[in-house]
């Protein structure tokens, strides 16, 4: 009988000592979480001629468009996903970087990444892939959108994508649109949608 007692105390410590562990390692993640960046609003979006739905932003990252392979931290990483009923979708992906220099090397990774989708996004050849520079935006440490053309060799059919990479400090965005009837809005995707999201950061 007092073997047992003995065990089932050991027993109880381990498990408290567990339990502490587990807790020690929640807090500590709930402490590396910073406070959520402005994301990006319903009414910035180009107007499709229908109306722009979404969830609530989120912990987490969604995988865009371009890019097979994307390497993000655990924490600090938010995303935000938006539709319209019929024709059009958005994406954003904000992340806050330890340091203002892995926010430089990460916004110009995402923009070559995106440079380059025309030659990895699709291998088939029933598609033809071509990417556009559309310049920069004028806002907080700078933004840049680029885009993509799907044509669809076998009808009169192409998908249009663009793509915002804004930084502001050390946080860096991704704003994605599409649209697989309406041409690309690039004016409006520039200096509304892009400039908007970005100022919004911080």
């Amino acid at each position: 009988m007092t073997g047992w007692k003995r065990l089932r105390g050991a027993t109880t410590v381990a498990v408290a000592a567990t339990l502490m562990v587990v807790a020690s390692g929640a807090e500590a993640a709930a402490v590396d979480w910073r406070p959520r960046p402005g994301m990006v609003y319903l009414s910035d979006m180009p107007k499709d001629g229908t109306t722009w739905y979404g969830s609530p932003a989120a912990r987490g990252w969604r995988t865009p468009t371009c890019g097979r392979s994307w390497t993000v931290p655990e924490v600090n990483v938010w995303s935000r996903e938006v539709y319209t009923s019929e024709t059009a979708a958005g994406l954003q992906n904000t992340i806050v970087f330890e340091t203002e220099a892995e926010a430089i090397a990460f916004a110009a990774l995402a923009r070559q990444t995106y440079a380059q989708c025309p030659s990895t996004y699709d291998e088939s050849p029933l598609t033809i892939e071509t990417g556009f520079d559309y310049g920069t935006v004028d806002v907080e440490e700078g933004a840049t959108v680029q885009g993509l053309r799907i044509t669809y060799t076998f009808g009169d059919m192409y998908h249009n994508h663009l793509f915002g990479v804004g930084r502001d400090g050390d946080t860096v965005t991704l704003i994605e649109w599409e649209s697989n009837w309406s041409a690309p809005p690039v004016d409006y995707f520039k200096n509304t949608t892009v400039k908007n999201v970005v100022n919004r950061l911080h």
